[in-house]
């Protein structure tokens, strides 16, 4: 094959998808069943490898049927937007195709990877702070539980998990469901993980916290671990950290927050108050893939004290790989991971490019049209807010007097203005009642989307209701 065409034809593809992603004209997706999909893409494995035609047909059509998450109306997923230098330092680091496992395999990316951890346990409030970048952050979660595991009970490294111990944590009962898989892994049992009951606005209580803490202490178990949640996935709900902090040290308790969502606030001098509190935590799991719109994935696990990660976590040191030979830490030291992409330059090169004032003026911008959303909602007879904003997720339904199953109704419109490609929202239940889950965490989004989202939804919504009255 010509390799030299191939690249000419795939940047020229890019460019133009770039630029396409920011024009009324392209949908979101160009929906197709998984029937119709395997009908225009041939997914098969064959023997003999295919034409240099054919390999550029692949790439046309593999962009024309996938979602555009950097389309300005992908309003499903916690994620969305494109960053430019970003896409510039991924490409970087797949190109030269280095392991995060020591300096000697990858220099500059080990620099920049500590050069970022120092910066966000900064932000985080951690004067003698440690991280790591690791592959998401329910991989944080289960870290952070390990970890507190194994601060309470340190032979657990290599004896495993002693059943005798009872070991109990606590979570929001809005928490991610990553926690779960975490109790599982580390051997406790999801059964020892004990969900908070939260407030109207989806905070956990700290008064209930404390009550389920005692009432373990009573049966003889062990409170080893609380997670607060700093941005809930359904409504964006930031748990009260100053209050969950007083408990954990009145029982010296492993604090951790999980800001898999949230945590890019930090970044905000307007906003940040939310996190009021978060430098009394323990660890910290931070996702700049969400709010500061870096490409998947871009995780790290931020810890207050220095050298938590390696007693706790790894700490095996095997003179095959880490020789210690440049006067610099190699970060596979600490990881759970062997084999681990560089995930720090892409965030990097768009924090260089950017600036933290331009990120500040992003993720203020995020919040900004969360009210806009919020204030169309409140002004609009059809539509009708079921939880009062939080931060930048607006949790809503479409109303209608002669409708009897208003959770189907909205169902349908939500399934109808996906596969039409106009818009794409999430939903999910705020108590029995299904919710439309706007979220605004597009740092480049204009109160012109946000109308035009409105636009799309209300029409299509004028379609379905029209089918349920031909229907009735």
């Amino acid at each position: 094959m010509d390799r030299d065409l191939i690249l000419e034809s795939t940047f020229k593809k890019i460019d133009e998808y770039i630029k396409s992603n920011n024009t009324d004209l392209r949908r979101v997706i160009k929906f197709k069943s998984p029937a119709e999909l395997t009908d225009i893409i041939d997914f098969k494995i064959h023997d003999t490898g295919v034409t240099e035609d054919e390999f550029i047909s692949l790439i046309d059509r593999y962009l024309e049927y996938s979602v555009r998450t950097g389309n300005m109306q992908f309003f499903s997923q916690l994620y969305s937007g494109f960053n430019f230098p970003a896409f510039i330092g991924d490409i970087l680091t797949t190109l030269t195709n280095t392991s995060m496992a020591t300096y000697e395999i990858a220099p500059v990316a080990t620099v920049i990877e500590k050069e970022m951890i120092g910066l966000m346990s900064g932000y985080t409030g951690y004067k003698d702070g440690d991280g790591i970048f690791v592959s998401g952050g329910s991989n944080a979660n289960l870290i952070a539980m390990l970890s507190a595991r194994n601060q309470i009970f340190k032979e657990g490294r290599a004896k495993g998990y002693d059943s005798n111990l009872k070991l109990k944590a606590f979570v929001n009962e809005n928490a991610h469901y990553s926690f779960e898989i975490a109790a599982s892994v580390i051997g406790i049992g999801t059964k020892s993980l004990v969900k908070i009951r939260a407030d109207r606005n989806g905070k956990m209580i700290p008064e209930e916290l404390e009550n389920e803490i005692k009432k373990t202490l009573v049966r003889g178990e062990t409170p080893f671990f609380v997670a607060a949640t700093c941005g809930t996935t359904m409504t964006g709900s930031f748990d009260p950290l100053n209050e969950i902090a007083d408990i954990c040290n009145r029982y010296d308790i492993w604090f951790h927050a999980d800001g898999s969502l949230g945590g890019s606030l930090l970044l905000s001098e307007k906003y940040r108050y939310l996190l009021n509190g978060l430098e009394k935590t323990d660890s910290f799991a931070w996702n700049p893939h969400k709010l500061m719109n870096i490409p998947l994935v871009c995780s790290m696990i931020l810890v207050k004290k220095r050298g938590i990660l390696n007693q706790n976590v790894s700490g095996i040191n095997k003179d095959y790989i880490f020789h210690d030979l440049d006067g610099i830490e190699d970060l596979g030291e600490k990881s759970l991971q062997c084999g681990r992409k560089v995930d720090a330059v892409k965030l990097w090169f768009a924090m260089k490019y950017y600036g933290v004032a331009g990120y500040r003026q992003r993720i203020d911008n995020i919040f900004e049209l969360a009210a806009y959303a919020e204030e169309i909602v409140k002004g609009h007879p059809n539509l009708e807010l079921l939880i009062s904003r939080q931060s930048f997720t607006v949790c809503f339904r479409h109303i209608s007097d002669n409708i009897s199953d208003l959770n189907d109704f909205n169902l349908k419109i939500r399934e109808n203005l996906r596969k039409s490609g106009k818009s794409i929202v999430n939903f999910g239940y705020v108590g029995n009642v299904l919710a439309i889950r706007l979220v605004t965490v597009n740092g480049e989004l204009k109160r012109s989307d946000i109308d035009l989202f409105f636009e799309n939804f209300l029409m299509v919504a004028q379609k379905v209701y029209e089918i349920y009255e031909i229907s009735a």
